[in-house]
């Protein structure tokens, strides 16, 4: 049997409250601690993981991508390593950042990885002074390829047409059979209608072409200083022969100075050579010749720059086949050719105007009008042919094609 004062002392409930409190208080001052440092912990690994990303970013910008891959890696460490060093309440050593650069030919892929801890506020009481965090970030870039592009310009006598509707006009007005070319007679000849044209003030097609090269030098130097790759250039002209108006040259100054002695292939005499001064085989033959085999437009050590065919015509062959004049549509074996090589063709076909009150027109040329375009089109690589017609710009044509190639390369390797 209890005693009473053992029973009273036994239902007496007044110092539970505290007694419970008591207990209580350890789990929830733990449980307090360890909220509060680990939510100081995910602040301070969501600052590192922004400057994980931002450091790997600044190893694949525009002007990055042109430097090795030590410049990359130490651009992205210093990134890092700064916005760490200003954070305070981190356990963090440089020897705990690891930074990957890749390349691929044109592609560089870059990780950024790092180790820390976070300190904790209430190490004692959680026995743990730190809580460890990490991250990984990761950017890829590609850079364009170094290029170098060979101009092949058709300077026939059938790129002497007037360069615009009026230009055309003025000619056929002021020419006995309505012919609205400035060409084929030097200024001996009682015909010479390249003479008439420039004394009637007539802007020809092939002053316009003469123009669009020399700004297109403009162009290519402005886009490989804003790409950080590198450009050379080559001009030549084609007719009945082949001619070098600019060797391969890296100074696209020198080409666009150059540029200025494009001219019209003047022939001496109506009839001269049967007229047929057109030769895209010749052409042809000469320019696979005289291009290297492309490499990968890289700057890895033994690579070669990519090659483009910058092909201008009006896309009528005139030439002599086993002794008889031929004027037909081009052949692309040639263009097959090349492009198995590995070089990419793009083509602006400065159209063939059809000219109705010219008799010679309506004979040899009429018949395959509707096929020149297309026969170029199937001469050029995937997205590079382009047509500009008469009262159109040349010189907006060629850079538009030009900026087309630059962007498109990187897709072909």
């Amino acid at each position: 049997m209890n005693s009473p004062a053992l029973d009273h002392f036994l239902q007496d409930r007044r110092g539970n409250i505290a007694l419970v409190f008591a207990l209580s208080l350890v789990p929830i001052v733990f449980l307090a601690g360890m909220a509060m440092d680990y939510t100081s912990a995910e602040l301070k690994k969501a600052q590192l993981d922004a400057a994980a990303d931002a450091a790997a970013i600044a190893a694949v910008t525009p002007a990055m991508m042109a430097k090795n891959d030590a410049q990359a890696t130490a651009a992205a460490q210093n990134l890092f390593n700064s916005k760490a060093n200003a954070i305070t309440g981190l356990n963090y050593s440089p020897s705990n950042l690891n930074v990957a650069v890749t390349d691929s030919g044109l592609n560089r892929t870059v990780t950024v990885s790092y180790t820390a801890t976070s300190q904790n506020a209430f190490g004692n009481i959680l026995h743990q002074s730190a809580w460890p965090i990490n991250g990984t970030s990761q950017a890829s870039s590609s850079v364009l390829p170094n290029i170098d592009f060979y101009l092949l310009l058709d300077n026939s006598p059938s790129m002497a047409i007037g360069a615009t509707t009026a230009d055309i006009n003025t000619l056929v007005a002021n020419t006995p059979d309505k012919c609205g070319f400035g060409c084929h007679e030097s200024d001996t000849s009682p015909n010479d209608y390249y003479g008439l044209a420039r004394r009637l003030g007539v802007t020809l097609r092939i002053d316009k072409l003469r123009q669009a090269t020399q700004n297109l030098m403009t162009t290519a130097q402005q886009s490989m200083q804003a790409n950080n790759n590198q450009y050379r250039v080559a001009i030549y002209t084609f007719n009945i022969g082949f001619n070098t108006i600019a060797s391969l040259t890296s100074s696209l100054t020198t080409a666009q100075t150059k540029a200025a002695n494009i001219d019209i292939y003047q022939v001496p005499y109506q009839n001269w050579s049967n007229d047929a001064i057109t030769n895209y085989d010749n052409a042809m033959s000469n320019i696979n010749s005289t291009m290297p085999n492309p490499g990968g437009g890289t700057k890895s050590i033994g690579d070669k720059p990519q090659e483009v065919l910058f092909f201008v015509t009006d896309g009528v062959e005139d030439e002599m086949v086993n002794g008889n004049r031929q004027q037909s549509l081009m052949d692309n074996g040639w263009c097959t050719t090349i492009k198995n090589r590995g070089i990419r063709i793009a083509v602006l076909y400065t159209t063939y105007l059809p000219l109705p009150t010219n008799s010679w027109y309506n004979t040899y040329i009429a018949p395959f009008q509707s096929q020149i375009g297309p026969t170029l089109q199937n001469c050029a690589s995937p997205q590079l042919y382009f047509e500009v017609k008469t009262d159109q710009d040349i010189s907006a044509a060629m850079q538009a094609l030009f900026q087309k190639a630059v962007a498109t390369a990187r897709l072909t390797r």
